[in-house]
């Protein structure tokens, strides 16, 4: 008795919730349910006839009629079958669904075959696959994969043959076990085990064994010897180009491996079969024999910047010795400080081979050439185009020209140096002949007017007197313009361009003070608002200060009415700014948001257009309830008006007036307005406005709901109520002239009140109408205590008396001009005293004081020292050259104002003369000097314009002169070398100016195209040593990153097999990268789309012994790649991922610590088992030994599991049930009639096959993958 169930695509929705119910129900019923069993021919329907499967033939109309279909020639079917002890899922009550079918599905949907599957009685699976030839292959092998065990065997051969069994890059393992359709897992090199495990098919089994002992056989033949040779001697053993040893594993077949000169092991490697290995041993060691007796060595001296001449090019001039004279070239390594050279060979060699070092190491020389550093760019021409001249007939001469350095190095062969040495020097002389150069210090800002509208004024300087002219960049504020060209042209250039500075010096310049926060709106978007008024004032410049430097100084130049013009309107622009920018802030419940806005934004625009104003709502998504009103002040006062109108016809909203001291709205607001936030949140929301600060007024508005604003009323006055009774006041009165007295000088006076009582002392600022009114706050005694001083104080100052004092008329205009201010700051600082000097004209001395009488006493002695002071003043002259006036004042006069401050003086500057003759040849100016200048008779004085009055006392005038002399800017020129400039100037400018602000001096470096090495630096004397240090001190500083830069970038090529380039990369490069941190070098790899490259080079560069470090790390590491081998391990894919370990960790701790690669395969791969072990030859084979202990040990595990599954009892709820009978039919054949009896299965005539001839029972097809 047999059952079958058929798997289709069509079906198979039917069959993941179970067969068709008859059938499966059919095992699982007990005899009570057992009502109507299906008949024999129901469950088993009959096969077709064989003629059914010509094409001729008709097809009967049975139950197989619809699943069998004519076979076309391109569709094959085979039919596997799996016995029940090799199937993986064995589970009878989820056949037709669970793992099973669903793998099932996969495979359909993957391969596009079509699969039935039938159970025997023996509970054995047999699978039909239909399809296309590859579909049905890939179908195969993913059922034998997936629903099949698969059988094991082990074989021993010695440990040293494993890795031959693996073959190079595991291509060995991989062949053979394609061969035999198995799997072939090898012990780790470390595991101490040699038993081999071979899985799959018997047969497989058999095949793969036989090769394994096939190849350990054959490596009995072979041997690895190591021979120690003295690292002086491994030279003669490769000799010249490696063609000795070449020869010799050519002659033997024998691998031999000679460590290269960088790595310091003195062993070589012998490989291959035992008496080939024997006769190439014998060979090496008859040379070695050979050349310790025959040579000797001399050691010579050779200059250290010689050495690599010897060497050549990847070492050919060594060879090349080695090859002609059989003497081996022994060279200190580049990282030695030696200069011995040792030679070593047979006696009568080593004349001819020294002879050959000498030539190699004087072939080539290094010679310089003096040439001034402004002509390097003209001696190397346009594009090169001079110096290509030389080059061109020289090539192996280099030529180098060092920024800022007045030489020019050549290196090269003797011969062709002297020659290039030779043009070049002619090219310099003739140069120095026809060029010159001058450099005209000229303010920067008169830079680009010098420059014109699109350079047209330089240019035409340029044209008409063929010259260069290098104006520096305006982020560089210098000076210094530098002319080069034709003597001639130059000095008629340099002539002119200082006649247009000085046309520029007489316009005029005004600054003008606009905050910082309208400039943008007066430049507008885009340049569009200032270019109208450059529009409208053409002749005028306009400059805003950098947003970076928070200055509000605004500055025109131009002529003097069109200057003036311009003022007023921009003065007009700013003040309708400030009118425009007024803005209050209106709080208006969310909800109202949208009805003040109206529908499409009707509302809102329409107040905007009416009140001319700009009102901003937060947004829809803030918490904000704020709207800010800006604009007119009485125009925000309507809008705001008409706002909070809307929300009052919107809602119940009650507003009340609640009056509360002024001086007690700070402390009710409390800290960031944190307690009356906590008022408006406990009443509801209610909105109270406090009057502004300053203004006086004690009125406090609440907006909300009626009820929630008669709330936050009763809190608002209990609050104010608790705030007086706590905190006493006073008030009293004083006339206003008399609280600068009260407060006294520095605050001194109030200051030592509110000391000895405690209290505090309020005074109305200038905003606070009652100018009268000062408050005292406290604790009530020490208040009242401080109002009994104030008012005693206040008492004397009211007791008025007059008194008289005598002063010489001759001082009485100093007291009453500029509209009496000396009397009126006399007034305001003693108590508004009255101080009365007689009528002009009269020569009266007298003079009355009326006031307090303290006050008059105090003003009679102030007026007394001022007399003094007037006595002992005198007038001195200070000659400062007028264009140094400016920078002498500061901005805005802060400098002239500190000193009148400091010294307690009068500077009078003089009106700036309009039109300074020059003459043809200005005389050179130094260090603030102007020797061009002089009064009018005398050529030796200095101008009228020039002078600066000084009056006051005689040692503070001279005090004062010594200020205003020291303020004069003076230059001095710093030599730095022309190839540092760009670096000091820095990013942008960013270096420069960062210097020119630490040091407060004008730092001018000159044009690129000048090539000059002076830097100038402008500034006060007092500031210039120290500049002048920094400025040298970042020179040491950038020569040191120069030097080291020209250390760094020395390059060294290394020859490597492009085969091994990945190796030495590293996954995700992180070979190379640990390679270039250890050593701080870069390396790079060539091009591997560039044909032209040579693809074994690799390019070092770095520090030269850096780069030679990298180089030997290179090499070691493929020295060790050229002994390294690849073997493939069979390793079941069940313990992979145990191995593997969470996130790797495992298997990374494995690969360092055997230093070998492991790959595993990928999902999908060919062979699932097959993992790749890649290191050196015992590393790999420890390596595989491990990784098969680790999968004996895990397997063991699996197939426990397996087996326990197996033999696992049923679940309790079935074994409570009955017996089961079976599979239950009706009419079957043995049942019908004595003469039937049952079919016999091993006939194919009652059991034909479905497309193949397949035996009853068989071993599991292939290997499993």
């Amino acid at each position: 008795m047999s059952s079958i169930a058929v798997l289709t695509q069509e079906s198979f929705a039917e069959h993941r919730s179970g067969l068709v119910p008859q059938q499966i129900k059919v095992a699982t019923l007990n005899s009570e349910e057992e009502s109507d069993p299906p008949t024999y021919k129901d469950a088993f329907p009959p096969l077709p006839e064989k003629a059914a499967c010509l094409e001729s033939a008709q097809e009967p109309a049975g139950a197989w009629s619809n699943k069998i279909r004519p076979i076309k020639a391109s569709v094959i079917t085979q039919v596997f079958h799996v016995p029940l002890e090799e199937r993986k899922y064995k589970d009878m009550n989820q056949f037709g669904e669970g793992e099973q079918a669903k793998i099932c599905l996969e495979i359909m949907q993957r391969t596009g075959a079509h699969l039935e599957l039938s159970l025997a009685k023996d509970q054995g699976l047999s699978i039909m696959v239909s399809g296309k030839l590859d579909a049905v292959m890939k179908a195969r092998k993913d059922i034998v994969a997936r629903l099949q065990t698969q059988a094991s065997a082990t074989v021993a051969i010695p440990k040293e043959h494993h890795r031959f069994v693996i073959g190079k890059n595991g291509e060995k393992l991989q062949d053979l076990e394609l061969k035999t359709a198995t799997k072939i897992q090898i012990p780790r090199p470390e595991d101490a085990s040699n038993h081999i495990r071979i899985t799959g098919t018997r047969e497989g089994i058999e095949k793969a064994r036989h090769e394994v002992l096939l190849i350990s056989a054959e490596q009995d033949r072979r041997a690895v010897e190591r021979l120690e040779v003295d690292k002086a001697f491994h030279p003669f053993i490769a000799g010249p180009y490696n063609r000795l040893v070449g020869e010799i594993m050519q002659d033997t077949g024998t691998r031999i491996n000679i460590p290269p000169p960088s790595v310091n092991r003195t062993e070589i490697v012998f490989t291959g079969e035992k008496e080939q290995l024997a006769q190439a041993v014998a060979r090496v060691k008859k040379i070695y024999e050979e050349k310790k007796k025959k040579t000797t060595t001399i050691a010579v001296e050779v200059k250290k910047s010689q050495h690599k001449y010897v060497i050549g090019p990847k070492g050919n001039s060594l060879q090349e010795i080695l090859e002609r004279t059989g003497v081996s070239v022994e060279i200190p390594p580049s990282d030695s400080a030696s200069e011995t050279v040792i030679l070593r060979g047979e006696p009568e060699k080593l004349g001819q081979a020294l002879t050959e070092v000498y030539a190699k190491a004087n072939s080539f020389t290094v010679s310089s050439v003096c040439a001034p550093s402004w002509l390097h760019r003209f001696i190397i021409g346009k594009k090169g185009q001079n110096l290509a001249r030389i080059t061109q007939q020289m090539p192996k001469v280099h030529i180098e020209f060092t920024e800022g350095e007045d030489k020019i190095t050549l290196e090269g062969p003797t011969e062709d140096v002297n020659v290039a040495q030779e043009q070049i020097e002619a090219m310099v002389k003739d140069l120095s002949h026809r060029m010159d150069y001058v450099e005209v210090s000229i303010d920067h800002k008169f830079h680009r007017h010098l420059i014109g509208k699109s350079g047209a004024n330089i240019n035409r300087i340029k044209d008409q007197y063929k010259v260069s002219v290098r104006i520096p960049p305006d982020s560089e504020k210098s000076n210094l313009i530098r002319i080069e060209g034709d003597p001639q042209g130059v000095q008629q250039a340099k002539r002119e361009l200082l006649e247009l500075a000085s046309r520029m010096e007489n316009e005029r310049t005004r600054d003008l003070i606009i905050e910082q926060r309208f400039h943008r709106t007066i430049i507008g978007q885009k340049g569009e608002r200032i270019r109208e008024i450059r529009d409208k004032f053409p002749e005028v410049i306009i400059n805003f200060p950098d947003p970076a430097q928070k200055s509000d100084i605004v500055q025109l130049r131009g002529p003097k009415n069109e200057v003036e013009k311009c003022t007023k309107y921009m003065q007009k622009m700013v003040a309708d700014l400030v009118e425009n920018s007024y803005s209050i802030s209106v709080p208006i419940f969310k909800q109202f948001h949208k009805n003040i806005i109206g529908k499409g934004g009707a509302n809102i625009k329409k107040i905007r257009e009416e009140s001319n104003t700009k009102i901003d709502l937060p947004a829809e998504n803030s918490n904000s309830e704020t709207i800010i009103i800006t604009g007119k002040r009485a125009n925000c006062e309507a809008a705001r008006s008409r706002i909070l109108s809307i929300q009052k016809d919107l809602a119940n909203i009650a507003e009340v007036e609640v009056s509360i001291p002024a001086k007690l709205h700070n402390s009710l607001i409390g800290a960031k307005g944190r307690l009356i936030r906590s008022i408006m949140e406990e009443c509801g929301g209610v909105h109270i406005h406090f009057p502004v600060e300053g203004s006086g007024s004690d009125t406090v508005v609440i907006r909300g709901p009626a009820s929630d604003v008669e709330k936050a009323k009763k809190q608002l006055l209990h609050l104010a109520e608790e705030k007086q009774t706590k905190s006493f006041t006073v008030d009293i009165r004083a006339k206003p002239e008399y609280h600068k007295f009260l407060i006294g000088k520095g605050g001194g006076k109030i200051r030592k009140v509110r000391d000895t009582t405690g209290a505090r002392i309020i005074f109305p600022t200038a905003e606070d109408k009652d100018q009268d009114l000062i408050t005292i706050m406290g604790k009530e005694d020490a208040v009242r205590e401080a109002q009994k001083e104030l008012e005693a104080l206040i008492q004397n100052l009211d007791n008025v008396v007059e008194d008289f004092m005598l002063v010489d008329p001759k001082h009485h205009r100093h007291f009453v001009i500029r509209r009496g201010q000396v009397l009126r700051e006399i007034a305001e600082e003693y108590g508004g005293v009255m101080v009365s000097f007689p009528r002009s004209g009269t020569q009266s001395d007298k003079v009355t004081l009326k006031g307090a009488k303290d006050c008059v006493e105090a003003a009679k002695k102030r007026i007394q020292e001022i007399i003094e002071d007037l006595e002992a003043q005198v007038t001195i002259e200070c000659a400062i050259p007028q264009k140094f006036h400016r920078s002498v004042m500061g901005p805005k006069g802060s400098r002239i104002q500190q000193i009148t401050r400091d010294y307690n003086v009068q500077i009078k500057f003089p009106d700036r003369e309009e039109n300074p003759v020059h003459s043809a040849q200005p005389a050179v100016q130094e260090n603030g000097d102007d020797a061009g200048e002089g009064r009018e008779g005398d050529p030796g004085s200095p101008k009228r314009c020039d002078i600066i009055i000084i009056s006051g006392r005689k040692e503070k005038c001279e005090a004062a002169k010594e200020a205003l002399e020291a303020l004069v800017p003076v230059t001095i020129e710093v030599d730095v070398p022309f190839d540092l400039h760009r670096y000091i100037i820095g990013q942008k400018g960013s270096g420069i100016r960062r210097m020119m602000d630490e040091f407060e001096v004008n730092i001018h470096v000159p044009a690129p195209e000048l090539q000059s090495d002076v830097i100038a630096i402008t500034g006060l004397a007092s500031n210039l040593d120290r500049a002048k240090a920094g400025l040298l001190e970042r020179v040491r500083e950038l020569q040191a990153e120069q030097e080291d830069r020209a250390l760094r970038s020395f390059k060294l090529s290394v020859t490597v097999d492009p085969k091994y380039h990945p190796k030495i990369i590293g996954r995700k490069g992180a070979v190379i990268t640990q390679i270039r941190l250890e050593h701080d070098v870069n390396i790079q790899f060539p091009d591997k789309d560039d044909g032209n490259q040579p693809q074994d080079q690799i390019t070092i560069t770095g520090y030269e012994k850096n780069t030679e470090a990298a180089r030997d790390a290179i090499l070691k590491i493929v020295g060790e790649l050229e002994q390294m081998v690849s073997e493939d391990v069979p390793l079941d894919h069940r313990v992979h991922a145990r191995i593997i370990g969470a996130r790797g960790k495992a298997i990374r701790k494995i690969m360092d610590e055997f230093k070998v690669d492991i790959r595993f395969p990928q999902s999908g791969a060919p062979d699932p088992n097959c993992v790749t072990v890649t290191g050196l030859p015992e590393n790999v084979e420890e390596a595989i030994d491990h990784i098969l202990n680790l999968e004996e040990e895990y397997l063991a595990d699996v197939v426990d599991s397996e087996v326990l599954q197996v033999y696992m009892k049923p679940p309790a709820h079935e074994e409570s049930r009955a017996p089961s009978k079976g599979f239950v039919v009706r009419d079957a054949p043995w049942t019908a009639s004595s003469n039937e009896k049952a079919p016999d299965m091993s006939s194919s005539e009652e059991f034909p096959s479905f497309g193949a001839q397949v035996a009853p029972k068989t071993l599991p097809w292939g290997p499993k993958r």
